[in-house]
């Protein structure tokens, strides 16, 4: 849908790619995901700021593991996983089911926070960019909590680049990134739409981006003097 060179990730340069998105057509998404990239967080927020944002799940993990010794990551690895695992829950998608991983997030930050605060404190920041794919429909879940989608397709350019090694120029660069991506996009799956989904995101779409309003009183009227009562005449 979009591809421009950029020199660096500033708010800015994030900020005048999605607004050419908007500009030719891109409707508010109800969701965006992506790392934590401060510039393109910001730059989502002030573009599209309706939608919702989810911060990849496995970028998290992997910040946290940084903070962990290497004997403790499969422990903490397992546990922080399992906040996320919605299966044993009847709670459908939406506000209720953010609220119970969220719970779950808080409680495990508190029991390893004695041992390992620096990780913990990652873990609750801006924690609730993490549960936000919960409001999204079940079948859903497994593909739009992380960015590993698109950074397969990172991963695939970069190798091809290396082979090249230098870039003549711009253009260049930018085409062999493009037939990448094009290349990529043929074996693109898409997610699985059920009736009761696209019900779901079309109820969803509805509240965020045309939320209902409350209606406005009703204007105040003078009393009309054939409605009061006839005053009581006093008589001696």
């Amino acid at each position: 849908m979009g591809l421009a060179s950029g020199s660096g990730e500033s708010t800015d340069a994030w900020a005048d790619f999605l607004t050419d998105l908007r500009e030719r057509g891109l409707s508010s998404p109800l969701l965006v995901i992506c790392d934590g990239a401060a510039g393109l967080i910001a730059a989502i927020e002030q573009v599209f700021p309706n939608a919702l944002r989810q911060r990849c799940l496995v970028h998290r993990l992997r910040n946290i593991e940084a903070k962990i010794p290497a004997g403790m990551q499969a422990e903490i690895r397992d546990g922080y996983w399992a906040l996320f695992d919605t299966t044993d829950l009847q709670t459908e998608p939406g506000p209720r089911l953010v609220d119970v991983v969220q719970a779950r997030i808080t409680a495990f930050a508190d029991r390893y926070a004695a041992t390992y605060p620096a990780a913990m404190k990652i873990l609750l920041t801006d924690a609730a960019g993490l549960t936000s794919y919960l409001r999204f429909p079940t079948e859903h879940h497994t593909r739009i909590r992380h960015s590993n989608f698109i950074e397969r397709t990172f991963g695939e350019t970069r190798r091809r680049a290396k082979v090249i090694g230098r870039f003549p120029g711009e253009t260049s660069c930018i085409s062999l990134v493009w037939a990448v991506l094009d290349r990529a996009s043929a074996g693109w799956r898409g997610l699985t739409m059920t009736p009761a989904g696209l019900r779901h995101l079309q109820d969803l779409r509805r509240h965020l981006m045309d939320p209902p309003r409350q209606l406005p009183p009703p204007p105040a009227t003078a009393p009309n003097p054939a409605d009061q009562p006839d005053p009581v005449t006093a008589t001696g």
